[in-house]
């Protein structure tokens, strides 16, 4: 069943190529040359360099996980993807694939009309740089995704690698635009599992609370893996004269900012307890 009949007047592009050979890479190219605004991309609508809706797939656990997810098949998935499209009324969305039958039923879930055009990567990427694109890949266990790093890492549960910013100046009209992307090594990985000891995040938050005034120091800090990022629960030792509440929201603030920043993995919640007051005899 379509979406209404206002779906039916959208043009479907297909980009398709197999995993690994830079199709997220070049996907806002390949867009920009076709005059595309919108991108349906391992389980993520996105808008230019915005997403607007879905969830990368990237956050699945195993491989086989993430096709599902890439695929649309749950009534949630679809119809959150169905709402959007409802709403932004796209004349025309680029749909990546590993192959024609991949996003030939992407569109079917979506209630969107058949692919007008398949463009393959082949016919965008030289052979050495699909090569160059799969032995990062499989060596490296890096990922694009076609949005900016602020964009991802809201909701995502793997690891943010690097901001990647790259000037073009393809289009309609050779207009140029600005192409942001996330390198992001995903919760599943050729590389196997990746762990951040305990003690990085302890010296990390106590080097931080060595630079505020109103913490004396930290006596304890539990670090825990959870559905979507990491779960932090801290003990401080308060200076007397400070306010207990804002000091310890603001030092939150600092820990979560800096703990992503150093070690590029979300945190998710943080608890920080006021365990003690330490009053200072200087007087």
């Amino acid at each position: 069943m379509l979406l209404n009949n206002n779906s039916n007047k959208i043009e479907v592009y297909a980009f398709v190529g197999p995993s690994g050979t830079g199709k997220s890479y070049r996907a806002q190219m390949v867009a920009g040359e076709y005059n595309i605004s919108y991108i349906i991309d391992d389980g993520l609508f996105i808008k230019e360099n915005e997403v607007i809706a879905g969830d990368s797939a990237k956050k699945a656990s195993t491989k086989i996980e993430t096709v599902k997810h890439a695929l649309f098949l749950t009534d949630e998935e679809k119809n959150e993807i169905k709402k959007a499209i409802k709403k932004y009324k796209p004349e025309s969305i680029l749909i990546l694939g590993t192959s024609d039958s991949m996003v030939k039923k992407i569109a079917e879930n979506l209630g969107l009309p058949e692919v007008k055009k398949f463009i393959y990567i082949d016919e965008i990427a030289t052979k050495e740089e699909m090569e160059t694109a799969r032995r990062i890949r499989t060596t490296e266990g890096k990922h694009v995704i076609p949005v900016p790093t602020f964009e991802i890492k809201k909701d995502f549960s793997g690891y943010i690698l690097d901001p990647l910013q790259i000037f073009k100046s393809k289009g309609i009209g050779n207009a140029p635009y600005v192409s942001e992307k996330s390198i992001i090594r995903p919760t599943f990985s050729y590389l196997g599992n990746f762990k951040i000891s305990d003690t990085v995040f302890r010296q990390i938050v106590e080097y931080l609370a060595s630079k505020e005034d109103s913490i004396d120091k930290v006596n304890k800090i539990r670090v825990e893996t959870i559905t979507e990022g990491i779960y932090i629960y801290m003990e401080v030792v308060i200076v007397f004269g400070f306010n207990i509440m804002s000091c310890l929201n603001i030092f939150k603030e600092k820990v979560k900012k800096e703990v992503e920043k150093l070690t590029t993995m979300k945190v998710e919640k943080i608890d920080i307890v006021a365990k003690g007051v330490k009053i200072n005899n200087n007087n």
